[in-house]
């Protein structure tokens, strides 16, 4: 059934990525208007979410972030089929580095980098930094259940010389690659909610108390990388900047947490600048009212 689903959708994605630019964004806001006015995707979640974090926005103001949003979704997400086309000089001059010779600073201290990043901008897009870095660019991801679209995004970041771990094996791998003497920088969203029993630490996420995910900050403390944070600003339809910001060159000495705070605190201030550029439809305030776990340190 997996090999069916993936044979069906394959050449739809394949005939969409190959649409001229101007083709390609009409279709896109076609599919906002299936999206949003009549499947009603997540309309409720996405609703719920906004009105949680932003409880002084009036609804009109909520209805505009919320439109807005779905239509850089369908955007996001069609970039993502475009990845399976795309030139390497249309991707770096879609996805521009504005602070390209400061990342370079940092790639020659000889220590391997974690870049944080959230579901904000184009995360999809994120590869392009391996067509202008000097070390390897690895992507950390949740694996797919379908075993062929998984491959399949093997394939597209293999386009660039790239290469994906799964989350579930990233720290045995980033080890292997220090042992090795292996210097690469490994792109990680962290914004996502981790599940109930794992919920080790909460703090505020746009002023909600939550559980947090910890992947980061664990893996950075434990081999003592410089860890950056991704900021991604859509420019317009189909252009981005990027700029890396310093989080910590001496991770392993940092207090407890204070990396993961500082990268709540850089991705809220652009969540707080232009929140219809995050990505609203999953629930990451779920477990707000639930009982953290025996040990969990709350802040």
């Amino acid at each position: 059934m997996q090999l069916f689903i993936y044979y069906l959708v394959y050449p739809i994605l394949w005939f969409i990525s190959k649409l001229p630019w101007r083709i390609f964004y009409m279709l896109s806001t076609c599919i906002y208007i299936l999206v949003y006015y009549i499947i009603r995707y997540r309309r409720k979640t996405v609703t719920d979410n906004l009105t949680l974090v932003f409880p002084d926005k009036e609804k009109k103001e909520i209805n505009r972030i919320r439109k807005a949003s779905y239509k850089h979704m369908c955007d996001m997400f069609l970039e993502m089929a475009k990845s399976l086309s795309i030139t390497r000089e249309e991707l770096i001059e879609r996805y521009k580095v504005v602070n390209l010779d400061e990342f370079h600073e940092f790639e020659r201290k000889n220590k391997s980098i974690i870049t944080l990043m959230g579901h904000y901008g184009s995360f999809e897009w994120s590869n392009a930094v391996d067509l202008v870095s000097l070390n390897p660019c690895v992507g950390i991801y949740k694996q797919l259940k379908n075993k062929h679209f998984d491959k399949l995004a093997h394939t597209i970041r293999g386009r660039f010389d790239s290469r994906l771990i799964a989350s579930h094996k990233v720290a045995r791998q980033i080890i292997k690659d220090k042992q090795d003497g292996t210097v690469c920088s490994y792109g990680m969203i962290s914004d996502q909610s981790p599940k109930l029993n794992n919920a080790k630490f909460w703090t505020d996420f746009m002023g909600i108390k939550v559980p947090i995910f910890l992947g980061g900050e664990f893996l950075a403390q434990r081999l003592d990388v410089i860890v950056l944070y991704l900021q991604v600003k859509k420019i317009k339809r189909g252009y981005y900047e990027v700029k890396f910001i310093p989080i910590s060159e001496n991770s392993k000495n940092e207090k407890k947490f204070y990396v993961i705070k500082e990268y709540l605190k850089l991705l809220e201030e652009q969540i707080h600048k232009k929140p219809e550029d995050y990505l609203w439809t999953h629930k990451r305030w779920k477990h707000r009212n639930a009982t953290p776990p025996p040990g969990a340190i709350i802040e």
